[in-house]
């Protein structure tokens, strides 16, 4: 997997590389620089065959210096630049200090400050007379809300004009205004169409309001070394895909599904759910059903098997089974089933997926399902549950950020997951999987991998029964979750817009098979 670093965890790798003596600061910010133009002239090769107009913002950081160094080399190929710098020079970083003299001693034009006049009265005009807008402002760095002058760059209209008249923004390793760590926006932000960073992605780039506003990410290596420990985030990647290779007897070793269903007219959920966890590979699903919806069932399925449940009781001699080795609760149930028959299912240990109404059933009392959960389960809620049974944490992500870092999706995740004692899948474009000890994986359905038409009723009954298909077959919790998240992107990918919840599972024999390429 690929890791996702925050921003002080990307400072801590720099330092560490210069500190050793494999390189200096002044060499990573050539390397930055030039990995910069590199990217824009790979993402816009005619830019690479005329001399444009360029202008580049410099802010007070490390991140200015970067943009100076862009500047430099974009003049080199022939460019007509203009650079614009927030803050008092003499205040810069050595680093960067250098590269703003290099600028000078090597132009004759001088670096303008940028403040309302002249910037936005002379420079910033509209339709715009310049091709490529560099932001180099604030990057990783910015722990301020984003405001001022930069208001009319970050504003709607100017990123319109901009986009009808043919200028690209690009933003050095994170648009200015956005938060590196949780993808949340300090007061504005400057909207890139490509966002160019280095060494690794940032957590930011991939979850909530990053990838609205990255455009697209490419990732430049500066020559640095990862030494990272197990709090770096990753991102669920086709790279580790730990499917089981080995032969086995019989349809047991893949092990048995128990799917618990609502009544009458309520079984279609845990239908879809029992449909994926058969096709992701379990050996035997079986769905649980109250006596009423016997019949319902019945007419509806062949392979899945059938076995009433109607109440605690009868759940509890079907679980004497030990065969069942994996359980889903949630998904249609209906409350007061699954409060009912939840405590039963915990209390005899196995893996276990909690969805849907199997959490809000819990919504008035959640420390009374902390209680009986334990390291073997699996929470997989979206935003609404999430909220039920984490009211103050949810209440900590949704409040407006006013400094950076911000409180992410990861933050929260992480939160939730040490809280519950067991894994929770914050279900989302931007799915987060975290585990108590503090692991966290973010499978992004977006850039390359979106999928907007996965947003449809019952996908999330379909994810739930993939991840206890897998937890049947011998996947623990967190590799259950991450593989049957990322699994699920890439069947909505394969069908495309149209998509409806049923057609999810029968996409995977063909992503199996994409995958043994």
């Amino acid at each position: 997997m690929t890791e996702l670093l925050t921003a002080a965890q990307m400072r801590a790798i720099e330092q560490a590389a210069i500190k050793s003596g494999e390189v200096t600061g002044l060499e990573l910010m050539e390397r930055a620089g030039r990995g910069v133009v590199e990217a824009i002239f790979e993402e816009w090769p005619e830019l690479a065959k005329t001399s444009g107009r360029a202008v580049v913002l410099c802010g007070p950081g490390n991140n200015g210096g970067d943009g100076f160094v862009v500047a430099r080399l974009l003049k080199e190929w022939g460019w007509e630049v203009e650079v614009f710098l927030y803050g008092d020079p003499d205040k810069l970083p050595p680093d960067a200090r250098a590269n703003y003299e290099r600028w000078n001693a090597q132009n004759k034009v001088a670096v303008h400050k940028l403040n309302p006049p002249p910037f936005v009265d002379d420079y910033l005009k509209f339709p715009p007379e310049f091709d490529l807008l560099v932001d180099g402002l604030f990057g990783t760095g910015l722990t301020r809300p984003f405001q001022g002058v930069f208001t009319l760059l970050a504003s709607e209209d100017a990123r319109h004009l901009m986009r009808s008249h043919g200028a690209r923004v690009v933003a050095i390793d994170i648009p200015s205004g956005l938060c590196a760590d949780s993808g949340r926006v300090l007061g504005n932000t400057i909207a890139a169409d490509l966002t160019v960073t280095f060494h690794d992605k940032k957590v930011g780039h991939m979850i909530s309001d990053g990838p609205v506003n990255c455009g697209r990410v490419r990732t430049k290596p500066i020559g640095l070394q990862s030494n990272m420990s197990s709090d770096v985030a990753r991102l669920v990647s086709r790279e580790f895909f730990p499917w089981a290779k080995t032969t086995k007897d019989h349809k047991y070793s893949y092990g048995h599904s128990l799917i618990l269903s609502g009544g009458s007219g309520k079984t279609g959920a845990a239908r879809l759910a029992a449909r994926g966890a058969l096709r992701i590979g379990a050996g035997l699903v079986t769905l649980g059903v109250p006596p009423a919806a016997l019949l319902e069932v019945a007419t509806q399925v062949t392979t899945i098997m059938l076995q009433r449940t109607e109440n605690a009781d009868a759940l509890s001699e079907i679980l004497e089974d030990e065969r069942l080795n994996a359980l889903c609760l949630g998904p249609g149930m209906g409350l007061a089933r699954a409060r009912s028959l939840v405590p039963v299912a915990l209390g005899v240990g196995r893996l276990t997926l909690l969805d849907a109404d199997a959490l809000t059933a819990f919504a008035d009392d959640p420390a009374d399902l902390f209680d009986q959960l334990h390291e073997n389960c699996v929470l997989t809620p979206h935003g609404g549950e999430f909220a039920r049974l984490f009211p103050d944490v949810a209440e900590q992500l949704a409040a407006v950020p006013t400094n950076g870092p911000a409180y992410s999706k990861v933050d929260a995740t992480r939160e939730a997951a040490k809280r519950a004692g067991c894994v929770v899948l914050f279900k989302g474009s931007d799915t987060v999987i975290a585990a108590p000890d503090g692991r966290c994986a973010i499978n992004s359905a977006h850039y390359e991998r979106s999928a907007p038409w996965l947003a449809t009723a019952g996908s999330g009954d379909v994810l739930a029964g993939f991840i206890t298909g897998l937890l049947a077959r011998g996947f623990g919790p967190m590799e259950a979750a991450e593989t049957a998240a990322w699994l699920h992107v890439e069947c909505a990918r394969l069908f495309g817009p149209g998509l409806i919840a049923e057609d999810l599972p029968e996409q995977l024999p063909e992503v199996f098979r994409n995958l043994a390429k």
